[in-house]
């Protein structure tokens, strides 16, 4: 049965990155948004921003804009599966003998692809604008185990949103908020420097907990007990989203 799915997931997924190989654009526009905004904090707003230390600005921006890169890019998986469940190519692989797990992992494991990739590129562009680290190997694969909880744990919400929308704008308007997010989080200005509920807010969001674990760990620094605070967070995104969108699949397919 695990190789049936197994196999089932392979060979959807292939279909998916074929689609993404032939649409590439998918992956800059992705990328475009959040490359724009760390130009413009880095070049125009950057100098205004005082961070509390002497860290060049981009290497305090790169954690935050790394979750937005992801934030945008799971609006395609949303869009993707709309548009599968619209034009009748799930009902069709449900008169087939799969694994129907194997529809909604194929639209993850894309997603985890793209998304890394879009992640890749602004790192590199990162690198250009003056990033450095001195992070150890570790420090690094943390990071890496990081970026890929946070696109898995997104990703499934993004699912539950292409399962449940009624239209292609609906399918992808739900990134919105999560692109949002990290604007008022320690991602771009310390939490301290905000006003009194919005610093509360920041300092007890998901984002916060995340960006400073991976900026810390960029930084060579301690991370503390942020880390678990970040591993709490996404474990319980991620178990919540997954759940979550089981039961809608199930729903719809009944």
């Amino acid at each position: 049965m695990t190789t049936h799915v197994i196999g089932d997931t392979a060979v959807l997924t292939a279909r998916s990155l074929r689609h993404i190989l032939r649409s590439p654009d998918t992956i800059v526009t992705t990328a475009v948004t959040p490359i724009a905004l760390m130009l413009l904090f880095v070049f125009v707003l950057g100098g205004a921003i005082d961070t509390g230390g002497d860290v060049p600005y981009v290497e305090y921006l790169l954690p935050g804009i790394l979750l937005i890169t992801i934030a945008s890019g799971i609006a395609y998986t949303a869009y993707r599966l709309f548009l599968d469940m619209q034009s009748g190519i799930v009902d069709r692989l449900r008169s087939m003998p799969i694994a129907r797990s194997s529809v909604l992992w194929a639209h993850v494991l894309t997603s985890m692809a793209a998304n890394l990739i879009s992640v890749v590129v602004v790192t590199g562009v990162a690198l250009l604008l003056g990033f450095r680290s001195g992070a150890s190997v570790l420090a690094w694969l943390a990071v890496a185990g990081l970026v890929v909880l946070f696109t898995l744990a997104l990703t499934w919400i993004a699912v539950i949103a292409g399962l449940s929308a009624k239209s292609i704008d609906g399918a992808s308007a739900f990134s919105y908020p999560l692109i949002f997010l990290p604007f008022i989080s320690s991602a771009f200005v310390p939490t301290d420097s905000m006003p009194g509920p919005v610093a509360w807010f920041a300092e007890n969001q998901p984002v916060t907990s995340i960006v400073d674990t991976i900026r810390a760990l960029l930084a060579g620094q301690p991370v503390g007990g942020e880390i678990w605070i970040a591993l709490a967070w996404l474990g319980g995104i991620l178990v919540a989203a997954y759940v979550a969108a089981l039961a809608t699949y199930r729903r719809r397919l009944s």
